[in-house]
């Protein structure tokens, strides 16, 4: 999962007593839960080790005893992470099901002999041929909503960085999703998100710049 929610008001009545090495430990270890689609290893060195902070290895164990269970399977297990993790692979799962059988679909639909004959009515039927003064029909592209599932592109992320350098990615993204998934009306559908992110982007207000290695997108060539 390269995107996740993130409850700013539950996570802070959660969290309020920990330390900023704390606080920043946990913030990565979920990163690194998500990225993975995993549970975390019962290795406190190692996952320090993987969230760039290895001299907190006191701090980390500490954050898996107070906010993670041990499985059955020996990992550490996190049950708001596991729950959002089944719910996104179930929606991926759905998606490819979906788009295979739709496609399964077109194909049966289009059985030819190979001549431009396509079965109908039991006899067979020309396929019409285009001329000049024949334009080719197509379908107007309708508008929808954001999908639940939305994340940005490799394009757009590039794009963010190198137009909106003074932004935050992470909040960009989120404020992004939980406006216009949240929104009603004819106005919550576009034709074309990604154009409707990249003026976000431009439009958004200027915000602090986050660390780089706290860049959830680090991965697709940071800036």
């Amino acid at each position: 999962m390269r995107f996740y929610p993130f409850h700013v008001g539950d996570y802070q009545a959660h969290t309020s007593h920990l330390t900023d090495t704390e606080d920043l430990a946990y913030r990565r270890m979920l990163d690194l839960y998500y990225l993975g689609e995993s549970a975390l290893p019962d290795d406190a060195q190692w996952i320090a080790r993987r969230i760039r902070m290895p001299a907190a290895i006191e701090e980390v164990r500490q954050i898996l005893s107070e906010y993670f269970q041990p499985g059955e399977d020996g990992f550490q297990h996190n049950k708001r992470c596991d729950a959002e993790i089944s719910s996104y692979q179930r929606m991926k799962t759905g998606g490819a099901k979906g788009a295979a059988k739709k496609w399964a679909n077109k194909k049966g639909n289009d059985k030819g002999d190979g001549e431009g004959i396509k079965e109908a009515n039991g006899e067979g039927t020309l396929t019409p041929i285009a001329t000049k003064n024949q334009e080719p029909i197509t379908r107007e592209r309708r508008a929808t909503r954001l999908s639940a599932d939305w994340e940005p592109s490799d394009e757009l992320i590039a794009f963010a960085r190198k137009e909106r350098p003074d932004l935050n990615l992470r909040t960009t993204v989120m404020s992004f999703m939980n406006y216009w998934q949240s929104k009603s009306g004819k106005d919550a559908t576009k034709i074309d998100w990604d154009k409707t992110f990249k003026n976000w982007v431009l439009n958004e207000k200027q915000g602090p710049v986050k660390p780089a290695q706290l860049d959830p997108y680090a991965d697709r060539g940071g800036r």
